[in-house]
């Protein structure tokens, strides 16, 4: 799992009252254990596409390495800015793969520069975390990863169980609550989502909670219905916190490819997402998408 964030750097998502939760790993640490089946795609291709002696960084071999950065689901756009780099940088030279590989590594980190953070926590109430995603994209496996940092750092946690719609949801989530020692505001299914939030919110203030995360049902992005939900959830949040949600989480499926492009999209717009956790890194997915 990885926490990637919407259009502002790490520094501007510390803002006033607000603190960084338990430090983690540096953005390229977890970048690179995150990511590692994008950088084996990158290293294996590369030095394939160099194997041969005396090959030259020529417009053949800028084609064939634009076509293994698409293998990773890299978008088009962010594919044809590294190779745009690595041709002006090694154009017409003899070079080891090394020097290729290091290349496009720091054309990477230049553009994911500034696009992770740490979760931020506020320092005068209890700080809400609302978590939303399609179904299965893993918002439930995250929630708990999670909930398992802010305990382990110490910290009292509340669970909103808002997935009233899922069989067995809010059953997974109080599972959860129970191994990682995290209380749980749970209602009947079908029951109304934000009234969930409400009375998790409310518990989070009156019982001086640390941490509030209210989890919410899979919905597609074209929903508009139940996008709007997601909209009244915010709402009824900031009535009782008016800074708050603090965190609006996108819990993506590195699988999804580029379909998580147009996730992230309208997710942002209806729900106003802080950032997106990128699930399932450790499975057959490649990540690449992420790259902007």
């Amino acid at each position: 799992m990885a926490l990637f964030r919407f259009g502002k750097s790490a520094s501007e998502s510390s803002s006033e009252g607000e603190q960084p939760v338990a430090a983690k790993p540096g953005v390229f640490d977890r970048l690179r254990a995150g990511l590692s089946k994008t950088a084996q795609v990158l290293n294996t291709d590369v030095r394939d596409l160099l194997k041969q002696e005396g090959r030259h960084v020529d417009t053949p071999f800028l084609e064939e390495l634009r076509g293994a950065l698409v293998r990773t689901d890299m978008g088009p756009s962010a594919a044809e800015a590294i190779v745009k780099d690595v041709g002006e940088r090694l154009r017409s030279r003899v070079v080891d793969p090394e020097i290729v590989v290091e290349s496009i590594r720091r054309t990477l980190s230049e553009k994911l520069a500034g696009t992770t953070g740490d979760l931020v926590t506020s320092s005068s109430g209890p700080t809400v975390i609302l978590v939303t995603g399609v179904n299965g994209s893993g918002k439930t496996t995250s929630i708990a990863k999670l909930t398992r940092r802010f305990t382990e750092a110490g910290l009292r946690v509340v669970l909103g169980a808002g997935d009233t719609f899922r069989a067995a949801a809010v059953e997974q989530l109080s599972m959860w609550a129970g191994r990682l020692g995290a209380d749980i505001v749970r209602g009947d299914p079908g029951s109304d989502p934000a009234s969930i939030a409400h009375r998790a919110v409310a518990q989070a203030v009156e019982g001086s909670f640390d941490i509030c995360i209210i989890d919410t049902a899979g919905r597609l992005q074209n929903q508009s219905n139940l996008m709007q939900e997601l909209g009244k959830i915010r709402r009824v949040i900031s009535k009782q916190i008016p800074d708050a949600p603090h965190e609006v989480l996108l819990v993506i499926d590195a699988t999804a490819g580029q379909n998580a492009l147009s996730q992230a999209e309208g997710f942002k717009e209806a729900a106003g997402c802080t950032g997106i956790v990128l699930a399932k890194l450790d499975g057959s997915a490649r990540g690449g998408v992420i790259v902007p």
